[in-house]
């Protein structure tokens, strides 16, 4: 024992005998690192194995079809989600709701949160984006007497079936709105189409009453070209309100009546259309119908969905976020899309719902650039853009910071490093900034895809969660989407740091759907996993089951992709 210790304290005064001003940085830099990674060390934003495995695959599967993939969310055994659960006033918390309809989403959007907490009756504002530095806003009073009087005045001439053909502004929402508490069909067109595409959706939906601006609706071609339509209501802008809209021009035929939305609402009386109808007695919404293109140059795709459809596809977006990041009345909701796609009206919808501010820029839409999408006022904080428009940024971006080594190498660890900790850094909790971005592929569309690490490097560049959706023309909403906190970046088999080429998926079925891959040509199912083309089934479905028409496969973690 002497021995030994006589050996150690040899040891100690040897070791600290050579001790110079060299150990002692070489330690206080060792120490440091240490204290650093111990203090600034956190907790990833979900745990790594809810991320493994995002949806589970049925028990049993049928000849010459994968096992069906649901979400966690709604696993096998639980109904999907179909509903909004809407509670009456002085119902308990506990009870269950009922599903809801539209109607439901536009009087949860002037009657305010309603869950105890500090945003409790807040109510969301609804604003226009003018030019470059103007935003006015719409009281939701006067928006409810939209509603009521345009909704009013279309069935009192005995209107139908209405074709809304606008940009996206407050005018689209409260028609849609109009449509469903006074028992009309609406027709949602794609907006700025050549004239023939015009008067093929008229006829093929049976309008017989539009809502478009001047300007963009080709009036004389039609009323001679669709001998159906009825009824005609402008949406004129302030500087043209001067000029007689009402009057049809010679040769076009009188059996058209003209208005403008603005004499609609002027000529009634000033109390009137203040109260939305009663829901008692009331029938369902009518369907509304959407046209969906694939490809331009393709004759669009019409398509009829419920309004428990989208009312399904709303409810599946809500449960998309995690609880502590929904929206909120602190959100600014910008739909940089248009709101003909369906995939943006329900998120738009999702926002009103959920109390949130909606901004809307009618010239978003046709910008494929995030920087125009984006001008105006106020900043949005959760924003809906097209893939071409994200791909469009992060080309100009990247390209900027190439230019520098350093910016480049710092780039590049702060994709790694939110990738591999799972902790998006500097969140946006005090919600002035753009936090979050929605986007979604197009099934059949035959566009360049958001891999993994291009969206890696989104989040660097724009400070956002980014979540990827898949689309189709029968669902309402989403197919599949990435999940909130999935920040993983996986590169192909080719190799490639952030940036360059990776994997793309869309994550896991939402839960309004479920996912299964049925045989076609070489792509089966087999030990090597599931494949083959989608068919999405679920109460956001037009007719509960679509196939997509596109080939797909699920990844290692269940999250779906193309083959």
């Amino acid at each position: 024992m002497a021995l030994l210790l006589l050996q150690l304290d040899e040891s100690v005064t040897g070791l600290f005998g050579q001790w110079n001003i060299w150990t002692s940085a070489l330690f206080t830099v060792f120490a440091g690192f240490l204290t650093y990674q111990f203090v600034t060390r956190q907790d990833p934003d979900t745990h790594p194995f809810l991320l493994a495995r995002q949806a589970q695959g049925s028990p049993v599967r049928q000849p010459g079809e994968s096992p069906v993939y649901r979400p966690q969310g709604a696993p096998h055994g639980m109904p999907l989600n179909a509903g909004l659960n809407v509670k009456e006033p002085g119902a308990s918390k506990w009870s269950r709701g009922r599903d809801g309809d539209l109607r439901d989403v536009w009087r949860q959007a002037i009657a305010g949160v309603q869950d105890d907490g500090p945003n409790k009756g807040k109510t969301g504002r609804i604003l226009t984006v003018l030019g470059t530095d103007k935003a006015i806003e719409h009281s939701l009073e006067d928006v409810t007497r939209q509603i009521n009087l345009i909704g009013q005045h279309i069935a009192d001439q005995g209107g139908n079936r209405v074709a809304i053909y606008l940009p996206n502004s407050v005018e689209l929402i409260a028609t849609l709105f109009a449509c469903a508490f006074h028992n009309l069909t609406a027709v949602i067109l794609p907006f700025d189409e050549p004239t023939d595409a015009v008067i093929s959706m008229l006829r093929r939906s049976a309008a017989d009453t539009v809502v478009t601006a001047p300007g963009s609706f080709p009036f004389d071609v039609v009323v001679k070209n669709y001998p159906s339509l009825r009824q005609l209501v402008w949406v004129v802008d302030e500087g043209s309100k001067h000029l007689d809209w009402n009057e049809v021009p010679e040769g076009t035929g009188g059996a058209v009546n003209v208005s403008t939305w603005q004499d609609i609402i002027n000529d009634s009386p000033v109390d009137a259309g203040k109260e939305l109808p009663s829901l008692e007695g009331q029938r369902e919404p009518r369907d509304i119908t959407v046209f969906w293109q694939s490809k331009p140059g393709q004759q669009e795709e019409m398509v009829r969905f419920t309004s428990a459809n989208l009312v399904s596809g709303i409810a599946a977006q809500l449960f998309a976020l995690p609880t502590a990041q929904r929206l909120s009345p602190a959100d600014v909701f910008l739909p940089a899309d248009s709101l003909a796609n369906t995939h943006t009206l329900v998120l738009t919808l999702t926002a009103l719902f959920s109390n949130a501010s909606v901004a809307f820029n009618s010239v978003a839409a046709q910008a494929d650039d995030l920087a125009i999408a984006t001008r105006g006022s106020p900043s949005p904080t959760v924003l809906v853009a097209t893939p071409a428009a994200l791909l469009k940024t992060h080309k100009e971006s990247l390209a900027r910071i190439n230019a520098s080594f350093l910016s480049r190498t710092l780039h590049r660890l702060q994709v790694r490093r939110i990738a591999q900790s799972g902790v998006f850094p500097n969140p946006a909790e005090n919600n002035k900034k753009l936090r979050l971005i929605l986007t979604a592929e197009r099934a059949g569309a035959d566009t360049p895809l958001l891999t993994t690490s291009v969206l890696g490097d989104l989040r660097v560049l724009t400070g956002a969660r980014i979540m990827y959706a898949l689309t189709a023309a029968k669902v309402a909403g989403a197919v599949a989407q990435t999940a909130f906190y999935d920040y993983r970046v996986y590169e192909s088999a080719n190799g490639g740091a952030a940036g360059g080429e990776s994997e793309a998926h869309f994550g896991p079925p939402v839960t309004s759907t479920e996912i299964l891959f049925r045989d076609s040509g070489v792509h089966k199912t087999g030990d090597e996993g599931s494949r083959g083309e989608i068919i999405v089934r679920g109460p956001s479905v037009a007719g509960n089951e679509a196939a997509l028409g596109v080939v797909g496969r699920t990844r290692a973690d269940n999250t779906i992709a193309y083959v």
